[in-house]
């Protein structure tokens, strides 16, 4: 019996309760529903044309009865849709042949069953029914995680604005920052990804075998077969590719995986400082009555939630990148090395789900420890050598960087008296030696929290 403890994959498995708003999109009951949902509207479109006079236009109560098929679609359905699938061993095909036998007994059906999948290859209702999915996935279940990552940067940008707290560059310490700062950066880049999605088009083709409309004009030469594919692919939400072979190519799939994988390879980055943030200390996070974090030392509370999302982004990279490699490639006009990548955007779009979700139980647990920030802060006054050499280079003061480098380079010993020592005995006016005396490692930040605050 397949249950959340026999399954192969974590997706189905251990992470089942965070996937499963994907079940009924990207399974293979999403995929029969999808291309049932083709099937159908592609016959009540033909049965609308005043040149397919073949086919006379449908009672508003059958295009009730087709659309509620669409509507009901159940387990049971595709079920019955397998079955067939083991006859013809063409999954396509067992739809048009469950169709033609659930409508047998409507009169209107009966005269023009022959119309049920008309000029139309596999890849026609694959193709839209693909995008449909991929439509649904990305606009109702990705897009929303990916956006509450967002929010929650952007608010804290803003409570952390003027929280000042040590940077470091390769490592060691550097110009202080604002943890507001930290979180806008991350946030701005996450935005301009969401924008990029949102602007994505999703295409899709219904042009025959390989594209060229050869079975509609041999029935309809003179009907505008373009015009009627492109009016159908818009009606259904999509953007019409009028150039494809037998397949529409995936060049929009990949530009969504690459940028899916982009927005993935920032929060490996994200997880990765705020990470290295609670290991020195400037995070604490909120414990949880009964959960343990090591079963031996009984003091630790992990930043498992970030170490577990970086985990699954970089499982989601792993099958996007190969999508975006491999699916705009075919070899001349068909191959099925497509087919049986195609059946996976679910499964590299859970592992982000679950990614996604983890990421954010992260940050609600999270409580900024300014007494760790401070003492950093405190004994690292060696960053200023860089104001103050920058004074030094504006006045003119010969060999700033040097002294300041020799001064401060590898030494333990510098602190507020001896660089206040260092800046008293500069030739300097006072204007910019009085803002050096004032100046201290938390209020040297720039204007890291104007940027932070600006953030939205």
């Amino acid at each position: 019996m397949i249950s959340a403890l026999t399954a192969i994959s974590p997706i189905d498995g251990r992470y089942s309760i965070q996937t499963d708003p994907l079940r009924n999109i990207f399974s293979e009951f999403g995929l029969i529903h999808n291309r049932v949902r083709i099937e159908i509207l592609w016959l009540i479109t033909l049965s609308k044309d005043k040149d397919i006079k073949e086919v006379p236009k449908f009672s508003a109560k059958l295009v009730t009865k087709l659309n509620n098929i669409i509507k009901n679609f159940s387990q049971k359905d595709a079920q019955a849709i397998k079955k067939i699938e083991k006859i013809t061993n063409h999954d396509v095909k067992a739809i048009e042949y469950w169709l033609k036998d659930l409508l047998k007994n409507e009169k209107e059906i009966i005269k023009v069953s022959e119309f049920i999948h008309f000029a139309c290859t596999s890849e026609d209702i694959n193709n839209l029914a693909y995008s449909l999915m991929l439509k649904e996935g990305l606009n109702n279940i990705l897009m929303p995680s990916i956006e509450a990552i967002l929010k929650q940067t952007s608010i804290y940008a803003t409570k952390f604005s003027e929280i000042s707290i040590l940077a470091k560059t390769h490592g060691q310490t550097a110009s202080p920052t604002t943890m507001g700062k930290e979180f806008a950066n991350f946030g701005y880049r996450i935005k301009r990804q969401i924008i990029q999605l949102k602007k994505q088009e999703i295409l899709g083709k219904i042009n025959g075998a390989v594209g060229n409309f050869n079975a509609h004009m041999s029935a309809y030469p003179k009907k505008n077969w373009q015009k009627f594919s492109k009016e159908f692919i818009t009606s259904i939400g999509l953007v019409y590719n009028p150039y494809t072979t037998q397949i529409e190519p995936h060049d929009f799939m990949a530009e969504i995986f690459h940028t899916i994988s982009r927005v993935n390879t920032i929060l490996i980055d994200f997880n990765r400082d705020i990470w290295a943030y609670i290991s020195n200390g400037y995070f604490k996070q909120k414990t949880i009555k009964n959960e343990v974090g090591s079963s031996t030392m009984p003091h630790k509370v992990n930043p498992i939630d970030f170490e577990n999302s970086e985990g699954n982004l970089g499982m989601s990279n792993a099958l996007l990148n190969h999508f975006s490699e491999k699916l705009p490639i075919s070899r001349l006009q068909r191959d099925l090395t497509d087919s049986t990548v195609l059946r996976n955007i679910g499964v590299a779009f859970g592992f982000s789900l679950i990614a996604y979700k983890s990421c954010l139980k992260g940050l609600s647990k999270l409580e900024l420890n300014k007494a760790q920030i401070n003492h950093d802060l405190d004994h690292a006054w060696e960053v200023l050598a860089e104001p103050i050499q920058t004074i030094m280079r504006k006045n003119k003061v010969k060999n700033p960087y040097e002294k300041l480098k020799n001064l401060t380079r590898g030494n333990q010993n510098i602190n507020k008296e001896s660089l206040h020592s260092f800046i008293k005995i500069l030739n300097l006016p006072k204007e910019d030696k009085d803002y050096l005396l004032n100046l201290t490692p938390q209020n040297y930040i720039g204007v890291a929290a104007s940027l932070a605050k600006k953030f939205k």
